[in-house]
């Protein structure tokens, strides 16, 4: 009976393994920039890191299918590359010998993909899932509405603008009034000269005729 088991575990696995090859439908190639990520504190890429790779897959496979109880085992690599690279599939939990779903794969790998990064110290650049894009970023809302921020920036234009008219009337009042109070004192000073000299020439006949009146009695 044990053979027997030991028979089955043992075609289980070869039966898996001829389902992981490069461009398989169901198939996910990895690679791994692990020397640019981390220059001087690059690790090794072995047998352990891949255990750890296939570990981290059968926990997001656990943690999105709700029950299932993915195992190492259904995680199959093939085709690795010594520039660490390599293929993998998912087989299903019930059945070895089918692969679980291509939907099924992306999605899991998505809602654990901060994990997986996390666990070889890397980024969605220097472990990436050729074929699964990384979830874009949910763009920043900024606290204050757009529009309240242009309706802000018109009003304090337009507040500028009635201030600079404001300065500029009340300058040119301004002018404009010394102007005129100018002129009315240069006409003022005008008009007192002229009845001075009518003043001072009156003055002068008179005196004349003054002094003429007692030669005239004589």
């Amino acid at each position: 009976m044990l053979a027997q088991i030991l028979v089955l575990l043992c075609l289980s696995s070869a039966w898996a393994q001829q389902l992981c090859m490069p461009e398989a439908s169901d198939g996910y190639k990895v690679r791994l920039s692990i020397n640019t990520a981390l220059g001087d504190q690059a690790y090794v890429w072995n047998e352990n890191e891949m255990f750890l790779f296939r570990a981290t897959l059968a926990f997001a496979m656990r943690s999105h299918s709700d029950g299932q109880d993915y195992n190492v085992s259904n995680i199959v690599v093939c085709d690795e590359t010594p520039r660490v690279s390599f293929w993998f599939v998912v087989t299903s939990p019930l059945n070895s010998s089918l692969l679980v779903g291509r939907s099924d794969v992306e999605e899991a790998v998505r809602k654990s993909r901060n994990r997986i990064n996390s666990a070889f110290l890397l980024t969605d650049r220097s472990l990436e899932f050729i074929g699964i894009p990384p979830i874009l970023a949910a763009p920043v809302n900024p606290d204050t509405p757009p529009w309240l921020i242009v309706f802000g920036v018109v009003m304090g234009a337009v507040g500028a603008g009635i201030v600079v008219l404001l300065v500029t009337s009340a300058v040119q009042k301004k002018r404009k009034k010394d102007k005129t109070s100018g002129d009315e004192d240069v006409e003022e000073e005008s008009r007192v000269k002229t009845v001075g000299n009518d003043a001072a020439r009156d003055g002068v006949y008179n005196t004349s005729f003054s002094d003429d009146d007692p030669v005239t009695q004589m």
